[in-house]
C-alpha cells in the first residue's frame, strides 16, 4: 500500500548523509525548529538549547530501544538474497523483507555455518514474509549481531557503524531502524534537562521497517510493533499530567506506545504487547502534549501523526520554511519540536 504524499519536495542537498559528530564534533550540533501548534508560529534555534523551551516539571519520555544490525545476507540455491528483519514474532521467528530474484519457499536460506532459516508463510502485510530460524533466543540475537549490518537507505553514501545508528541511552535491543528522534541527545544535554528540573522516563517500542523499497511503504493502519511501558514510566506520566506538567514524547514511537496504553481518562497503564494503532488528526491525544521529532518524507505516515498535534496547513508552512532555511532530513538531520505553551486541560 502506497502512502499519500504531502505537497512538498526535499532537494537532494537536504538529505543528511553523515552523523554530525563526524562533521562538527557533537551529535547535538543540529538545528531546532520550534513550532507552536496554537498559532503556527516558528522559532529557529539550535538543538543544544532544547532545555530553554522546556519547563521545570515537564516530563520528557524516551524510547530506549536499541538498534540491531537487521540486514542479513543469505544464499538460497546458489543465489544471493538480502534479508531485512522487520519484527520479532517469538524466540526464533521474525517477519522480514526479502530482496532478491527467484526466492523460493520451502528452500533453506543459509546465513552462516551456524544459522539457516525457512520461509514459513506471509507476514502481516505484503511484501513481508515469516522466517523461522534454526537457532533461537539469545543465541539467535548473538548470531544476528555477528553477521548483520545496519539498514542503510539510498541517501546514505557511506557505511557507518552500528554505533552511528544508536541513541546514547539505547539499552534494549529490538529496533531494526533507529528511533532517530533521540539521536541528537548527548549525556551533557540529558544532564542539562535534569539540572533544570525536567524529568525523564523511558519505554520501549521496537521499530519495524519504514520502507519496503521500490516505492513501497507499510500500511500505516496495520503496521504492528511491540512495546513495553514500565510501571515507573506510567506513574511518572500520570503524575505529570495530574500536576499540570507537559508530557513531551521524543519521537513518534513514544507517542504510539503511550497512546496505545492510555485509558479514556488519560491514565497510562504499565503494559507490554503489540500495537497497530494509527494516529492522525482524527485521533484525540490523551497521553502526550508535545513531540520532538525529525523531519519526515512526503510519503511518510509519521506526518499523519503530526497532524494530531498541529493542523496540516501550518505544519506544511513550517516544513516549507525549513526547506527554505536549509534544514536537513532523515536520521542524521535536524529536529522539530511541536510544543504547546501550556498543558491541555
Amino acid at each position: 500500500m502506497g502512502a499519500i504524499a504531502y505537497p512538498f519536495h526535499i532537494p537532494d542537498e537536504l538529505n543528511a548523509t553523515k552523523p554530525k559528530e563526524f562533521t562538527s564534533g557533537s551529535r547535538d550540533d543540529v538545528k531546532l525548529l520550534v513550532l507552536d501548534p496554537a498559532s503556527g508560529g516558528t522559532i529557529h534555534d539550535r538543538f543544544n538549547r532544547l532545555e530553554e523551551f522546556l519547563l521545570p516539571g515537564d516530563l520528557v519520555v524516551f524510547n530506549n530501544s536499541r538498534t540491531i544490525p537487521a540486514v542479513l545476507k543469505a544464499k538460497q540455491s546458489g543465489r544471493e538474497i538480502e534479508v531485512r528483519l522487520s519484527r520479532r514474532i517469538d524466540e526464533n521467528q521474525w517477519e522480514a523483507l526479502m530482496l532478491g530474484e527467484f526466492i523460493q519457499t520451502g528452500h533453506t536460506l543459509q546465513f552462516s555455518e551456524r544459522l539457516t532459516a525457512s520461509i514459513t508463510g506471509s507476514g502481516s502485510e505484503a511484501p513481508l514474509c515469516k522466517l523461522r530460524f534454526s537457532i533461537s533466543g539469545t543465541a539467535l540475537m548473538d548470531e544476528i549481531y555477528r553477521i548483520g549490518e545496519p539498514i542503510r537507505y539510498e541517501y546514505i553514501d557511506e557505511e557507518w557503524s552500528l554505533d552511528s545508528y544508536q541513541t546514547v541511552y539505547a539499552s534494549v535491543p529490538g529496533s531494526v531502524e533507529m528511533p532517530s528522534a533521540g539521536r541528537a541527545f548527548t549525556w551533557e544535554g540529558l544532564n542539562r534537562l535534569k539540572a533544570k528540573g525536567i524529568n525523564t522516563a523511558f519505554l520501549q517500542l521496537h521499530t519495524g521497517l519504514s520502507y519496503y523499497e521500490n516505492d513501497r511503504w507499510p500500511n500505516p493502519k496495520h503496521h504492528p510493533e511491540t512495546y513495553r511501558i514500565p510501571e515507573e514510566t506510567a506513574a511518572l506520566v500520570n503524575r505529570t499530567r495530574e500536576s499540570g506538567g507537559r508530557v513531551i514524547a521524543i519521537g513518534t514511537t513514544v507517542v504510539r506506545a503511550l497512546e496505545s496504553a492510555v485509558d479514556l481518562n488519560g491514565r497510562i497503564r504499565p503494559e507490554e504487547g503489540t500495537t497497530t494503532l494509527y494516529i492522525d488528526k482524527s485521533h484525540p491525544l490523551r497521553a502526550v502534549d508535545g513531540l520532538l521529532t525529525g523531519f519526515h518524507e512526503p510519503e511518510a505516515s509519521h506526518l499523519d501523526m503530526l497532524t494530531s498535534f498541529i493542523d496540516t496547513a501550518p505544519l506544511m508552512k513550517a516544513y516549507k520554511e525549513a526547506i527554505h532555511k536549509g534544514y536537513h532530513w532523515h536520521e542524521f538531520g535536524d529536529m522539530n519540536l511541536i510544543l504547546p505553551n501550556r498543558c491541555k486541560p
